[in-house]
């Protein structure tokens, strides 16, 4: 979980350092505030999607490897 949480955050600065770092290469401030508006909403959509990908993982979490290992525990049996 906190690897997902380390990724949102390099997101974030590397998004944040491209604003900068390009900012003066935007030809007028309409498209400076475009550029950021679109920065921005691909920094929350992003953000969101992590989110919910750990909610889900921690509530199907044991479901999902309860499947692995009864299909293990069959595949170990049928050998036998």
């Amino acid at each position: 979980m906190s690897v997902a949480w380390a990724f949102v955050i390099g997101l974030w600065l590397a998004v944040i350092f491209v604003a900068i770092a390009t900012w003066s290469f935007a030809p007028s401030s309409g498209a400076r505030t475009l550029l950021l508006i679109g920065g921005f909403a691909v920094l929350v959509l992003n953000t969101a999607a992590i989110m919910a990908m750990l909610r889900h993982y921690r509530e199907d979490r044991d479901f999902m490897y309860g499947l692995d290992i009864k299909f293990l525990d069959e595949a170990r049996a049928a050998k036998r």
